[in-house]
């Protein structure tokens, strides 16, 4: 059986891959099966910090779901999705784990459609090819941005905005979704693996507890007043607090040395 996914382990670094270019890197449901199996394996391990998701090729990123495979569903009766995987193949997906603790960047390395865009906004830091496109143009198919772009657009950009692209379809340049904040940087195509590593560097050079912290205090407070958001409980803000890293950061700064990170135990 072909492999539809791949992760390639370096270092503390999982490189995740979409490898169907002849379908514009489209997800089937044994390609969400795989993703399943390798974002669980992802965040058991504590050797691994940091993860990259890229599409195979230089086209497309991904486009989302495999459109012929949902049509072949359809023809037999099966039932169709709303929001979310609804507990079918591959479940829980990216675009649902919402309490996956590491870091995730998004190699976008290609036009990103419809799931692949969720794809994106599913990530916490994304790096784009100038020559990507973003698209949510489930609404011209009978169908929504059900993975998350209904919900997670626009929440990360003006509501005007995020409404004009999922009523209509329209794209948008990568220049314009950094624009609209929504990567963090757009780069020639020359440029993207390094711009990538050092965004990855960037991440290696940070505590790792002290990461997962930082980003599971940002989602879960997003909705709550700011006081509220001061006195609520963090499972990983109280490991960062109690974990050797919180003593050997400061302590490294004093000496004048790299500190010496620990892998966090779940």
């Amino acid at each position: 059986m072909t492999t539809k996914v791949t992760m390639e382990r370096r270092g503390h670094v999982a490189y995740v891959t979409i490898q169907r270019p002849e379908v514009s890197n489209a997800l089937d449901l044994e390609a969400h099966r795989e993703l399943c199996g390798i974002w669980d394996e992802f965040e058991a391990d504590d050797d691994l910090w940091v993860g990259v998701l890229t599409g195979a090729g230089e086209r497309v990123f991904c486009a989302g779901q495999d459109l012929k495979e949902l049509a072949a569903r359809n023809r037999r009766g099966v039932a169709p999705s709303s929001l979310g995987s609804g507990g079918i193949s591959g479940s829980p997906r990216l675009t649902e784990r919402f309490r996956l603790s590491k870091p995730l960047v998004a190699r976008v390395n290609g036009h990103a459609v419809g799931g692949g865009f969720e794809l994106v906004l599913a990530c916490d830091v994304a790096i784009a090819v100038d020559t990507a496109t973003f698209a949510l143009p489930e609404a011209r198919l009978g169908l929504i941005a059900g993975a998350g772009g209904v919900l997670r657009l626009p929440r990360q950009v003006p509501l005007k905005t995020a409404m004009g692209h999922l009523l209509t379809g329209r794209p948008m340049s990568a220049s314009r979704a950094y624009q609209l904040g929504l990567v963090n940087e757009v780069v020639s195509r020359d440029e993207l693996d390094d711009c990538v590593d050092g965004w990855v560097r960037d991440l290696l050079r940070c505590s790792p507890v002290a990461v997962r912290a930082a980003k599971e205090i940002v989602h879960r407070s997003a909705h709550l007043a700011l006081e509220e958001a001061f006195t609520l409980g963090y499972g990983w803000e109280e490991r960062r607090r109690t974990s050797p890293d919180a003593v050997e950061g400061p302590a490294a700064f004093a000496e004048g040395r790299r500190p010496r990170w620990h892998s966090p135990a779940r």
